[in-house]
């Protein structure tokens, strides 16, 4: 079988999706918003082995957001138990798939269950280097900045470092995403065209790719036009 022209061009060292739509998803078919999430839960884990093949090095997405709280109490309910069962089902395989899990967003509104599930994933997956998955739940990207900020004032209080010695560089070590590259491609399907809180830091300079896609219907062929398009763009970085 002939290789795809996205699996023939190199693949961005990080790639970052807000997995929109499994609301839209469902409504149109009659069924309940939780089993859209259901469907969209199946489509990450295909998207996941498919960005393994072509050789992405990270892989982030949007899982819950700080504002996804303003949901119906059976939907968050909903989106917790698949959250819940992709980490146990994570742990149970992390051998086989030696992926490294991170979580980005603020832990202490989970359940304590999920955050001791969050934290066994990391700390178990930390060993290993090749890939790694990052899962932002109760994540907002200005939610990020201000816990950042709180925590170099609190560094400049005990004495540890001199507010007027901030770097970018520096800065970006309070993140939640310390020592991860900013993605190159941010993937938005759903047919939105707005970041909605996503990687403001991160992605200043990413390139952004929408389509008119819901999110559990996004294919591995969706996957390879977004990389396509990627390698059309001229990325600048403010030069010419």
């Amino acid at each position: 079988m002939a290789l795809s022209k996205a699996k023939m061009l190199p693949a961005p060292q990080h790639i970052a999706i807000i997995m929109d739509g499994n609301g839209r998803w469902a409504k149109k078919r009659g069924l309940p918003r939780n089993a859209g999430h259901k469907a969209g839960a199946e489509t990450f884990r295909r998207i996941a082995a498919h960005c393994n093949d072509l050789g992405v090095k990270y892989l982030t997405v949007y899982a819950f957001s700080t504002e996804n709280w303003k949901r119906t109490e059976e939907e968050v309910s909903g989106i917790m138990f698949l959250l819940e069962s992709y980490l146990k089902e994570a742990l149970r395989d992390m051998e086989k798939n030696r992926i490294r899990f991170q979580v980005f967003g603020d832990l202490n509104r989970l359940s304590p269950k999920l955050q001791k599930l969050c934290r066994e994933t990391m700390e178990r997956s930390s060993v290993y280097h090749d890939v790694q998955v990052n899962f932002c739940m109760n994540y907002g990207g200005r939610d990020e900045i201000v816990r950042a900020a709180r925590a170099f004032a609190a560094d400049v209080a005990a004495g540890k470092c001199s507010a007027d010695s901030l770097t970018e560089r520096d800065f970006e070590n309070y993140l939640d995403s310390a020592g991860v590259p900013d993605p190159e491609l941010v993937i938005r399907p759903s047919g939105e065209q707005r970041t909605s809180n996503f990687l403001p830091w991160q992605s200043a300079y990413s390139e952004y790719v929408f389509m008119d896609v819901l999110w559990p219907d996004f294919s591995n062929e969706d996957l390879d036009a977004a990389i396509e398009e990627y390698h059309r763009r001229n990325r600048r970085f403010g030069g010419t």
